[in-house]
């Protein structure tokens, strides 16, 4: 789609799709406040960037997972500048998917630990690999990764191999000093 952007499709297409802005402005800021800024700084982004979208090139959630991620990474490059404010992981769900085994036998304080502890490992990510690990939990493809991103599929496959390998090997360092 080029030229002047049709309100009517891009608001139909916002509302079906609006639980990615959610979950951008939810992995990239601090507080409900400023998710809710972010979430509508990425809004309007997304209605400005409207008339270039071309659906021949792009499925419109590739396209708008770009422009979330972007504005987003901005957004926390801008907040890190000012060094007030602190990035927050990813919701606990999502934390949960990539921490593992799930074993139902765990006790909820144990749970909570590993939990806090994998909270502060996404925290610790810069922000191409907290977009990676955003789109890895939504079972996003290596190539529709790789898209969103501009990086090859090789880059996104590497990439998330280090970020399980570092996460395993900071879970070992934590059970060795709790041993």
């Amino acid at each position: 789609m080029r030229g002047k952007p049709d309100q009517r499709r891009f608001e139909t297409l916002l509302r079906e799709h609006r639980g990615i802005v959610f979950k951008v402005a939810g992995a990239y800021a601090r507080s409900v406040h400023d998710r809710d800024d972010l979430a509508q700084e990425i809004a309007a982004q997304l209605w400005r960037s409207f008339g270039s979208f071309d659906e021949r090139r792009a499925k419109f959630t590739t396209w708008m997972y770009r422009v979330a991620l972007n504005v987003a990474i901005s957004h926390a490059r801008s907040a890190k500048r000012s060094a007030a404010e602190h990035l927050e992981p990813l919701d606990s769900v999502h934390l949960e998917t990539i921490a593992g085994n799930g074993d139902a036998q765990q006790d909820a304080a144990e749970r909570d630990e590993r939990l806090a502890a994998l909270h502060a490992f996404v925290a610790q990510l810069d922000a191409l690999n907290r977009a990676l690990v955003l789109l890895y939990l939504e079972d996003r493809s290596y190539a529709e990764i790789a898209d969103v991103l501009g990086i090859t599929e090789t880059n996104v496959a590497t990439k998330l191999n280090r970020i399980k390998q570092k996460l395993r090997a900071q879970q070992t360092r934590e059970q060795t000093r709790g041993a």
